[in-house]
């Protein structure tokens, strides 16, 4: 790691690995999620792929849409870091950040809930479109911008009142209206970028902090607090928790926001913007007015 980097890769690793291995009913509520979304957008997509990746591979959720949806002729599971040890044998075993496919050599790259822990995630995009041959398309997903609001907020709030000091907790999400231009940057053709939230209650916030763990995705940044946090700061953070974002029944809501993209490999087939002032109908006639010329 250079002093630059955000993430403790490592640190990640081994949490997913943990996480894996302990596989805990119910824990893994956000790829089935995801991959619902993943099910939606494909239904929309009326044209196959030859090859296709599943970058990220873990639980399985992702695979087995692509797999159902009869689009992908050569589909791929390319785990992140290690095998999911309750799967079947993964095609390969990656790291998202060094991708080893070669330029122009697949057709379809879906890659759901992992971005976000990545320090270069343009330069990730880059290699992506790299691979993809032309007309190739890839679909991310992503947490974004407002995950885990709220936890931020009364972790930061109870430390600040119990330690008088904040470390950082919960990782900094990309914002989501700067996505859409990411994909453009990297080169990708008709780049869109969409944004949806799911809002999940417990009744505590130890019970919030209990899925993170099982779903190997508690703190994992690099400036983390590498000592003991004192119990008082959980209370306390707990009962604002409890104070300020609680439903009429008790329960507290944790928000989870999903950005997804999608975006296309160059190709002569895709359509083309016009060029500034060649369109032959003004916008008055569309709207059926008239044109008040200055």
């Amino acid at each position: 790691m250079s002093e630059h980097t955000l993430f403790d890769r490592h640190l990640i690793a081994k949490r997913r690995m943990t996480a894996l291995k302990r596989a805990q009913d119910g824990a893994d509520f956000l790829m089935k999620a995801a991959a619902n979304d993943l099910q939606d957008r494909l239904d929309f997509i009326s044209r196959e792929f030859e090859t296709g990746i599943d970058l990220g591979g873990h639980t399985g959720h992702v695979f087995e849409v692509l797999k159902s949806s009869g689009k992908v002729k050569h589909l791929l599971r390319a785990d992140l870091f290690a095998a999911d040890p309750n799967l079947s044998e993964p095609d390969m075993i990656v790291d998202d950040a060094v991708l080893p496919f070669a330029p122009e050599s697949v057709d379809l790259i879906v890659s759901t809930l992992n971005l976000q822990m990545l320090d270069d995630l343009p330069g990730t995009l880059i290699q992506i479109k790299r691979a993809l041959k032309p007309d190739g398309l890839f679909l991310g997903l992503l947490l974004g911008t407002d995950t885990l609001a709220e936890l931020r907020d009364c972790l930061m709030r109870a430390e600040m009142e119990v330690s008088e000091g904040v470390s950082p907790r919960v990782i900094p999400f990309a914002d989501t209206r700067d996505l859409g231009g990411l994909l453009q940057r990297a080169g990708f053709a008709l780049p869109v970028s969409d944004v949806d939230r799911l809002t999940v209650r417990y009744d505590t916030m130890f019970d919030l902090i209990r899925d993170l763990r099982a779903m190997g995705a508690t703190n994992p940044l690099k400036e983390r607090l590498k000592t003991l946090t004192s119990k008082k700061v959980f209370m306390r953070a707990a009962e604002i928790y409890a104070q300020d974002y609680s439903d009429a029944d008790g329960r507290i809501r944790a928000t989870f926001t999903f950005a997804s993209l999608s975006g296309w490999a160059p190709h002569e087939s895709q359509q083309k913007p016009l060029k500034p002032g060649s369109a032959k109908h003004s916008l008055a006639e569309a709207l059926g007015t008239k044109e008040i010329k200055s």
